[in-house]
């Protein structure tokens, strides 16, 4: 079994999970142990939604224009009705985990209520966040065991890959770090 804390990892799953949800998709690791297992953010998968639609559905009233290019994100499969804000360090909510020292993960409401505010610039720029709903989760054991069976590859984040780079390449980012193409992700190439 795999003994690495993937913490502030991206995984990039493998030509195997294709006919899953996690098919074609950069996941972003916001916390993983042994004991716990993992919890991460899938980061290239916007939704047919806004965050401006998203703050409507939860009765959060804005009327910030701006908010209807700002995608969210199909975060992953598990808790698919909450909302998770990954984002640059910026402000005091009420639920946030520091990742690093430059990502923070925020589930209180009141991060969405200040996204409402028509000067939501003063507090996030839209290169500062990303929206999900729902998350990635695997129990203790459960995601090493996946990485040793080829369902993902593992590289070491980079915070302007989630933040600075279009969700389109943002796949593409990741394999170049490690030095992979496309290509080389297909059945039939042997191990990763």
């Amino acid at each position: 079994m795999i003994n690495t804390n993937l913490t502030d990892h991206f995984l990039i799953a493998m030509s195997g999970l294709n006919d899953s949800c996690f098919g074609g998709t950069l996941t972003y690791i916001c916390e993983h142990s042994l004991e716990n297992g993992a919890m991460g953010l899938v980061i290239n998968k916007p939704l047919q939604a806004s965050l401006f639609s998203l703050l409507q559905n939860v009765n959060i009233n804005t009327e910030n224009s701006k908010l209807n290019k700002v995608p969210v994100y199909f975060g992953g499969p598990v808790n698919v009705d909450h909302g998770f804000v990954l984002h640059r360090p910026n402000g005091q909510w009420e639920s946030t985990v520091s990742v690093t020292t430059e990502v923070e993960l925020t589930t209180s409401k009141d991060i969405l209520n200040a996204f409402s505010s028509s000067n939501v610039s003063a507090s996030f720029s839209p290169g500062d966040f990303l929206v999900s709903v729902g998350y990635a989760g695997w129990s203790a054991g459960q995601l090493e065991d996946e990485i040793s069976q080829n369902s993902w590859l593992s590289v070491k984040a980079d915070p302007k890959i989630i933040f600075e780079v279009s969700y389109e390449y943002r796949l593409k980012a990741a394999m170049d770090k490690i030095g992979v193409s496309s290509l080389s992700l297909a059945s039939g190439f042997g191990h990763a």
